[in-house]
């Protein structure tokens, strides 16, 4: 049964080091996500299971507890664990990780996580809304307490340098998504339209989605603790507790 679940964006400049002059512009962001981290903890799951975007071949790809990640295609010589511990200088792994669960980790290690054992699913878009809907439902099911760490970003079109370009349809869709977080919403998220998200390059349509049928017959409460588009990209923090 889903405890708690904490919705987080997955930028890489989420990791300081790779922000760099930079940096500040994302520590409200930062620090909400840290907060966020806190209210999973506090639920005292069994298993906290992370679900973000991902590229590979797979619809669902599952990374196990300790799974390695690097930000070396960024320039920067960091390594993450999927564990909860700090991220340390590149060590020459292969890096397994998706970007958005490589940003997870760090979060994960930043504040060290220690509350249960870790589980990552990399969700590939896009998926379709049934499929998400079953895979959440199936999550939650695996143990008495899970709690979910939900990376994803909002629409990338809401200004002229965002990496979509200004699409005026991106304000109303990240503002329906903040309401549906904000509101610990599982209708509103269900509903949320695939070629729109698509359409709006939205990172975090999938996983959203799979938030709603992880929550489906809960009674949590939603908190929305972040919302803004410093580069025109929309992200959003949010606790469902």
């Amino acid at each position: 049964m889903l405890v708690s679940a904490a919705v987080c964006p997955c930028p890489p400049l989420l990791v300081p080091a790779l922000a760099a002059g930079a940096a500040p512009e994302l520590d409200a962001a930062r620090d909400a996500c840290a907060d966020a981290l806190g209210v999973l903890a506090g639920s005292r799951p069994d298993r906290l299971v992370v679900v973000g975007p991902a590229a590979g071949p797979q619809d669902l790809e599952p990374y196990p507890q300790g799974a390695h990640g690097s930000f070396r295609g960024y320039g920067v010589a960091l390594d993450v664990t999927l564990d909860g511990t700090p991220a340390g200088p590149g060590r020459g792994e292969p890096p397994t990780l998706p970007t958005s669960l490589a940003v997870a980790a760090w979060l994960l290690g930043n504040v060290a996580w220690s509350a249960s054992p870790i589980q990552g699913l990399g969700v590939r878009e896009p998926l379709d809304t049934e499929r998400c809907i079953k895979s959440g439902r199936d999550i939650a099911a695996r143990d008495e307490r899970v709690a979910l760490l939900v990376m994803g970003d909002a629409s990338a079109c809401r200004t002229l340098k965002a990496p979509g370009y200004l699409d005026d349809r991106a304000a109303a869709f990240d503002a329906e998504v903040a309401r549906a977080l904000a509101g610990a919403d599982t209708t509103a998220l269900a509903a949320l339209d695939e070629k729109l998200a698509t359409e709006l390059q939205s990172a975090g349509r999938a996983c959203w989605q799979l938030l709603a049928g992880a929550a489906e017959g809960t009674s949590l409460d939603g908190a929305l603790l972040y919302e803004a588009a410093p580069y025109g990209v929309g992200y959003l923090v949010a606790t469902w507790s």
